[in-house]
């Protein structure tokens, strides 16, 4: 059995592990994104911006910065099994497939980014939905002081979330997918400014 199976090694030493797997997961979504809106710079004519899909490119950029960030939260996990750690691996891969999804290989059967956004939503918003229920999981593998800390907003945000997903899966709407994303980014500003600039 090696020495971490065998919990020879202490939590703070497994982390750093951990965390550099999720890092390179992250990493891999973070240059998606970016490589997206370079293609889009250098090439506006065959790969017609939307601004709908590109509020969704932001959002997204937002939330892999910001997990990575609240990763360090994981330090005080006293307990690390190949369980937990399954799933924080699982976690980022969600999170790189919905950046994935933003941006095709290809967009030669598309007129645009708002056709091919709105072609694929039942896919993102699928796994936005999927993203917000491990998110809940993720906070409560912190500690319970550390869910506590979020667990009342919680019980608000991820069923409100959810059923936007659920809206969003269901209808092309231009404007009803424009108030989403410009809510969640609103959201996702103000939880920035309350949690990390002015705690």
């Amino acid at each position: 059995m090696s020495p971490v199976l065998a919990g020879a090694l202490p939590a703070s030493e497994i982390f750093p592990h951990v965390r550099i797997v999720m890092g390179m997961v992250i990493g891999l979504g973070v240059t998606t994104l970016l490589s997206g809106v370079a293609r889009i710079i250098q090439h506006p004519r065959s790969n017609r911006p939307d601004a709908i899909h590109l509020a969704w490119v932001l959002s997204m950029l937002l939330a892999m910065v910001h997990f990575w960030w609240w990763q360090f939260g994981l330090y005080a996990v006293s307990h690390w099994s190949f369980g937990t750690y399954a799933f924080l691996v699982g976690y980022a891969i969600v999170l790189f497939l919905l950046c994935a999804l933003l941006f095709p290989a290809s967009m030669n059967d598309y007129a645009g980014y708002r056709d091919y956004f709105l072609a694929r939503r039942v896919w993102f918003f699928g796994l936005l939905a999927v993203s917000y229920l491990l998110d809940v999981v993720d906070t409560w593998i912190k500690g319970e002081a550390h869910f506590a800390e979020f667990g009342r907003e919680y019980l608000i945000r991820t069923p409100v979330l959810l059923v936007l997903c659920a809206v969003a899966v269901k209808t092309r709407r231009t404007g009803l997918h424009a108030l989403f994303v410009a809510a969640l980014l609103t959201y996702q500003v103000a939880w920035i400014v309350r949690f990390f600039i002015n705690p």
